[in-house]
């Protein structure tokens, strides 16, 4: 059996502003606790108008075994 958990730029670990190395530790983070990356994609959000406000976020989706 599987858990999962998804992680994206609004995730704790990166306090409202995302860098590549806080990626790295929140992913080395989680896997000292076992969980391991399944997937990752961006999603398009859309502006709230026109497009105005548009932007791509990053979503990783995690998984590890459970008993």
């Amino acid at each position: 059996m599987k858990e999962y958990k998804v992680l994206t730029q609004k995730d704790k670990w990166f306090s409202g502003k995302f860098s590549p190395e806080r990626l790295g530790a929140a992913l080395n983070s989680y896997a000292q606790q076992g969980w391991r990356v399944a997937t990752a994609a961006t999603a398009d959000i859309p502006g709230i108008f026109l497009g105005i406000g548009a932007r791509q976020e990053l979503v990783i989706i995690l998984e590890r075994d459970v008993e």
